[in-house]
């Protein structure tokens, strides 16, 4: 199924794929779920939220606490192929070797295409289960623009997505009764250990922040250096910084901390910038070390500002606190499989924001150069198929 759908959103610029929420790339991969899931026998539907849920009930109709696993379709920026979409196709893929198999659950499956969890067109990460759970209150999402300005509430309502139906469900949370999401291993520790899967354990706390640098914007030839408030300089001293602050913290916080989107205004070669703004991307082991962190770029940022005669303002996008993941039920897993690795990861899944809601675990597949985020993210074929493997097994036991 992964070769179905690799032409989708193909990135010639970037290299690797954009998908973006709404975008034509998005809306095909839409297309596609629903298409081959109704084709495999399940009941699909899309929530108030943009996600969409592909059934398997029971042969006596819904029994709920249901099963939940699948992923997201779409990606960062010139993403690689896996991150997200081999969840999705592998669920799929391990739905229909079970109903092949002759499997009748006693409960019903969904499986589930999380929206927008990138973030990478309205900048909350995780927005479609944020939005399911209630994390993220429905009256502020709807006010997140895109780079074009758009609103969320705007491209909703353009594809069909009620705006006054976006926000909590309790009705479908409360369905839920267990969480399974396979990914592609986003770093490289199962490499080194010669082991194709392994389970999650924790995630480690995270979140994004923009900081807005303004200057003045001027003539890069007949503006003398000494009365220049360039925000550009600014930002040079808070990139740097950022590195030094997760380098500084502690070696147990295994701290992180990138810069890696930047907007420049005007953004001419002759002009001397009135505005630059960067985003903050900081993660570490526990809430209070990413806020540290944080705190320390802020002040940073201040007063290299303040020396340039430029102001800064600083604003929180999103932040997820650290996830330990259901410890029974992953211990339960781990004795289908027959005892595979435990590793943590440095990235933020779906299944994390429901970690606090239901019992969740992760499954993840061997990625055997650690690059993820990026075109060179890959996994063997003879991996992908004893992931799929792996999460069949764990569906047959839970289900």
């Amino acid at each position: 199924m992964l070769a179905e759908i690799d032409g989708i959103g193909r990135d010639p610029i970037r290299g690797g794929h954009s998908r973006h929420l709404f975008d034509d790339a998005d809306r095909e991969l839409r297309d596609w779920f629903v298409s081959t899931a109704k084709h495999l026998g399940l009941e699909v539907e899309r929530d108030g939220n943009a996600n969409l849920w592909a059934w398997w009930h029971p042969a006596a109709g819904p029994r709920y606490p249901a099963v939940i696993t699948g992923s997201h379709l779409d990606s960062v920026p010139g993403g690689g192929a896996l991150d997200g979409p081999l969840g999705v196709v592998s669920a799929l893929e391990a739905v229909s070797r079970l109903r092949a198999a002759g499997h009748e659950p006693a409960r019903s499956v969904a499986v589930v295409v999380f929206a927008e969890e990138e973030g990478a067109r309205f900048g909350v990460a995780c927005l479609g289960s944020r939005l399911l759970t209630g994390v993220l209150p429905a009256e502020k999402a709807l006010e997140l623009t895109d780079s074009a300005g758009h609103r969320l509430r705007e491209v909703l309502a353009g594809n069909g997505v009620d705006p006054s139906g976006v926000g909590a469900d309790a009705e479908r949370l409360a369905r839920i009764g267990a969480v399974v999401e396979l990914h592609v291993e986003q770093g490289k520790q199962l490499a080194p250990l010669g082991r194709p899967l392994g389970l999650a354990t924790t995630i480690l706390a995270h979140g994004r922040w923009s900081l807005r640098i303004t200057g003045r914007g001027d003539h890069a030839g007949s503006t003398e250096l000494s009365s220049r408030r360039d925000p550009v300089v600014v930002a040079a001293d808070v990139i740097k910084a950022v590195r030094q602050a997760a380098v500084d913290a502690p070696p147990q916080a295994h701290a992180r901390a990138t810069v890696g989107r930047l907007s420049v205004t005007p953004g001419g070669t002759n002009a001397i910038a009135s505005e630059v703004v960067l985003w903050l991307d900081a993660r570490a082991e526990r809430d209070e070390e990413v806020r540290d962190l944080v705190s320390e770029v802020s002040a940073v940022a201040s007063t290299a500002a303040a020396a340039e005669g430029c102001t800064v303002a600083v604003q929180e996008e999103s932040f997820s606190s650290r996830v330990a993941f259901d410890g029974p039920l992953t211990d339960r897993l781990d004795r289908v499989l027959g005892g595979i690795p435990r590793i943590p990861t440095g990235a933020g899944h779906d299944a994390g924001v429901l970690a606090a809601f239901a019992p969740s675990a992760m499954l993840f597949v061997r990625n055997p150069e650690g690059v993820s985020h990026a075109p060179a993210e890959t996994a063997s074929d003879a991996d992908i198929a004893r992931g799929v493997t792996a999460l069949a097994a764990c569906l047959a036991e839970l289900t």
